[in-house]
């Protein structure tokens, strides 16, 4: 009785699962970077110029009504008063160490950043944005829609 080629390496079934898992992680990473608002990348942070609004900034419970903040998207000023709260965040992630992998933000010890998820409408995951904080009390503010690939930096005023 002959086996065949099945599952051998080499043997066209094995290239089909392989073209498939390739298709697969080119679709999910497709999907990250459709996940919210793209914005250019940059080698190193800045800060936001003083400029007037494109849109008002959402209010709420913890929320400043700051024009520098208007060009966060309405989910991040959500986050911002989960933050000024101290919680409870909808994401067991949200408040761990952001270990700055990337080298995008200054050099601290670690330990000093902390990552939050920004939620993105219509995904059922976290989605690619995040808000890292800086300092215990937070005193550095970071934007990012990208996963990580690039940030923009952000001024707040303390929490009353």
């Amino acid at each position: 009785m002959a086996r065949g080629n099945r599952g051998k390496p080499g043997t066209p079934r094995s290239w089909i699962w392989l073209v498939a898992a390739l298709c697969l992680v080119g679709m999910w990473q497709l999907l990250e970077r459709q996940a919210g608002p793209g914005m250019p990348p940059v080698a190193d942070t800045h800060r936001v110029p003083d400029a007037a609004p494109q849109a008002p900034p959402r209010t709420g419970a913890g929320t400043q009504q700051d024009p520098a903040l208007a060009f966060l998207p309405p989910e991040a000023h959500a986050t911002l008063a989960l933050i000024d709260r101290g919680g409870p965040f909808p994401h067991r992630q949200d408040g761990s160490v952001f270990q700055n992998r990337e080298r995008l933000l200054p050099q601290r010890p670690r330990g000093h950043y902390r990552e939050y998820t920004v939620d993105t409408p219509g995904l059922g995951h976290r989605g690619a944005r995040r808000i890292v904080t800086g300092g215990d009390p937070p005193a550095e503010w970071y934007y990012t829609a990208d996963h990580y690939r690039s940030f923009r930096e952000f001024q707040r005023r303390p929490s009353p």
